[in-house]
């Protein structure tokens, strides 16, 4: 029987749900496509969880906890920025603030797209040998730490070009610090962060929980915390000693030395190769979008009518993506289980789908979609009362600036949540795997639409804070004297 024309009738169809628990599902060959060997036909092996049956309940009770934990994680990140902002490294090299969002942003592009993709070989039985297992986890680490050092370097440089086409002077010991600092940070937490998934995607795998739902915001919980703090702590030393002439292009050798190694590494599993080889261009332009989150940040930080939005940008930026990160995983991983690279099932044949159908109807994607728009208004209101405790007056807390915050946050997640339906069917028409090439451009896309509207956020609410104050002077000046 062709497997084109079997796996575009829906799973119910088939008859397959049952068989998500009794047996083993097709694995991925060389080329991407999925076939189905002997061995595997006749030792069918258990699946795990049975995704088709997940309910809107079920769904509620495995995000709602990661993501509370993932934005107190945010909500400590923005006040270590808001710390940090004031040490001399980030007053003296203009650019490091440029460069927090997209270097922050690293975890959307390679943690989470790691976390996507364990998931997907965890729900679809590819790492339950132990042999596998070790090969599909080594060489993905491996190929993270590749792309997490060049894409260092990358955003570094963009900060650069960025601050310099905005008018500020191009100092060459200032960009040592910048570049060598964004290498060696980008380098450690994408090691930390990488291990994480895997020990959570495993130990999801294990438990029967699907990992779709809790890996993608225990790499947000605790990403933006540690690449924040290994920012200011590298960029501190290198600022401390940018005196030593040999010590930045040293350091940056050495971790460059170690490139060679992790490529022989990834080079052991055939679609981790594919990925070194093409997979640069999402990661590459997710950078790019992210920088110019950072240049908003970077311009706007720093004035009177923008206080405390450092505060707030990790919390809005890391919601976003978290929440799309999400969405994204399920629908990638639900397209692997069910269909064929290149081919859209046809109750997904519209490659722009209708909004309605995204969050009203009556597929998973749309509950899942549901449920996460639904954690957006009181996530929010979670992770701003967290902060207004910790930092008291340094935020704004009247009801205009929390409706006006809560509509931010709602918006940018309804524009990303759509975004990730249609860009994960257009990338799967075009034979290419969403759990690398879609979370990339959407968490760049997302802290570009979050810091943006954060900084509209802020302005509006000066503005209407300055008319009423204008309101007040004037009514007494036109009474009786």
């Amino acid at each position: 029987m062709d497997g084109t024309e079997t796996r575009q009738r829906r799973p119910e169809e088939l008859g397959l749900l049952h068989g998500l628990s009794t047996g083993r599902l097709p694995e991925a060959s060389e080329d991407g496509l999925l076939s189905v060997p002997e061995s595997q036909r006749v030792a069918p092996k258990p699946l795990g969880p049975e995704l088709s049956r997940e309910t809107t309940l079920s769904i509620g009770l495995q995000v709602t906890v990661p993501f509370l934990f993932a934005g107190l994680g945010l909500s400590g990140a923005g006040i270590l920025l808001n710390y940090f902002q004031h040490w001399p490294v980030f007053t003296e090299v203009k650019d490091l603030l440029t460069l927090v969002p997209p270097l922050v942003g690293l975890k959307g592009n390679l943690e989470m797209t790691l976390a996507s993709r364990l998931s997907t070989a965890a729900n679809t039985g590819q790492i339950d040998g132990p042999r596998e297992q070790h090969r599909v986890i080594s060489s993905n680490l491996a190929l993270i730490q590749v792309q997490a050092a060049v894409v260092g370097l990358l955003a570094a440089v963009a900060a650069l070009l960025l601050g310099a086409a905005s008018g500020q002077e191009l100092d060459a010991a200032e960009a040592e610090v910048l570049c060598a600092s964004s290498v060696i940070t980008a380098f450690l937490a994408a090691c930390t962060l990488g291990m994480l998934m895997v020990c959570v995607v495993i130990g999801a795998r294990k438990l029967g929980v699907n990992p779709d739902n809790i890996a993608t915001p225990i790499a947000a919980s605790l990403g933006d915390l540690i690449t924040l703090s290994l920012l200011a702590f590298v960029s501190s030393f290198f600022h401390k000693h940018r005196g030593s002439r040999y010590l930045t292009p040293l350091v940056c050798v050495g971790f460059t030395a170690l490139t060679p190694l992790c490529i022989l590494i990834a080079k052991q599993n055939p679609p981790v190769v594919k990925i070194l080889k093409f997979g640069w261009f999402p990661i590459v332009l997710a950078m790019l979008v992210s920088s110019f989150g950072g240049l908003i940040l970077n311009k706007t930080v720093s004035k009177q009518q923008f206080r405390g939005m450092a505060i707030f940008a990790p919390i809005i930026c890391g919601v976003g993506g978290n929440l799309v990160a999400i969405q994204t995983s399920r629908i990638s991983t639900y397209l692997h289980l069910w269909s064929t690279p290149g081919v859209l099932p046809l109750w997904m044949k519209k490659c722009w789908p209708n909004p309605r159908s995204t969050f009203c109807s009556s597929e998973m994607s749309s509950a899942s979609a549901r449920v996460l728009l639904f954690l957006v208004v009181p996530g929010h209101l979670i992770f701003f009362s967290v902060i207004y405790l910790v930092e008291g007056p340094s935020v704004p807390n009247d009801t205009t600036f929390v409706g006006l915050y809560l509509l931010a946050g709602l918006v940018q997640v309804t524009i990303l949540l759509y975004l990730a339906e249609a860009t994960v069917r257009l990338t799967w028409n075009q034979a290419l795997d969403p759990d690398d090439h879609c979370i990339p451009y959407l968490t760049g896309l997302g802290d570009l639409l979050g810091t943006g509207l954060l900084a509209l956020c802020f302005l509006a609410h000066w503005l209407l804070r300055s008319e009423t104050a204008l309101d007040g002077i004037s009514e007494p000046a036109s009474g009786p004297s």
